[in-house]
């Protein structure tokens, strides 16, 4: 199963001036949801996404594309792999392949032209991919023409604050708990992360496994003042 969430990936293949107006439709396109018609409802619980495969965008609301690649989450063992700056490398996207054991408290950093790796501690386990456990329910939105067969997303956003307490975000999810974005609000930064082709399932299951060259990596220590987690990689 396959749903195609706002642009397709091959829009990204566009010249440099087409891409940044593509990204600066994705940030309109939230905003127009986060304030359409809106229908609150009190009694919802977070939900928890499924397994997924796909694509991901990290875009500064300034609309400096911070990173895009490819992702794989395993939602029962809170793993994920983010690869960015393959499929369509840009001179502004970050180049990173991080594999994330958020039960596990470490993730990896690898180098696979290179061979090798760093083994980190993972202080905080928030993440876009799944809705945390307090979040909070704000309301239900309709994005284009509910009335209409297949022009509208029907989608319920959450908001909380983020682990450091010193920021908030907002995250919208499809009835069947598929994220849909995510809005990350912090004095010194803010963006959105989006997804794009998203399939249900881990369509390659060895890249959540640790690679041969990393095993036996010792911990590194991590700099006093330092927190490491995934969001932090784009802050």
């Amino acid at each position: 199963m396959r749903l195609g969430l706002f642009l397709p990936s091959r829009t990204l293949l566009c010249d440099s001036h087409r891409t940044r107006k593509m990204y600066a439709a994705v940030t309109l396109f939230v905003f127009m949801c986060l304030t359409a018609t809106t229908h609150a409802d009190h009694h919802h619980q977070p939900c928890h996404a499924p397994n997924m495969t796909g694509f991901m965008s990290v875009i500064s609301l300034k609309g400096e594309m911070k990173a895009y690649g490819a992702f794989t989450y395993d939602s029962m063992g809170k793993k994920l792999r983010f690869r960015s700056n393959e499929s369509h490398p840009s001179n502004t996207s970050l180049g990173l392949d991080l594999l994330m054991f958020f039960d596990d408290g470490v993730f990896y950093e690898i180098d696979s032209k290179n061979q090798s790796c760093e083994k980190k501690a993972l202080q905080c386990t928030q993440h876009p991919l799944d809705i945390p456990d307090d979040a909070t329910f704000v309301a239900t939105v309709n994005c284009g023409s509910p009335s209409i067969e297949g022009e509208g997303l029907k989608a319920n956003v959450w908001t909380g604050t983020m682990s450091d307490k010193k920021g908030h975000y907002s995250m919208s999810v499809t009835m069947g708990c598929l994220p849909v974005c995510t809005l990350y609000f912090q004095e010194s930064s803010s963006f959105i992360i989006s997804l794009t082709e998203v399939e249900i399932e881990i369509k390659d299951p060895d890249l959540l496994t640790v690679p041969t060259f990393c095993l036996g990596q010792p911990l590194e220590e991590t700099p006093e003042g330092t927190v490491h987690s995934f969001l932090n990689e784009f802050m």
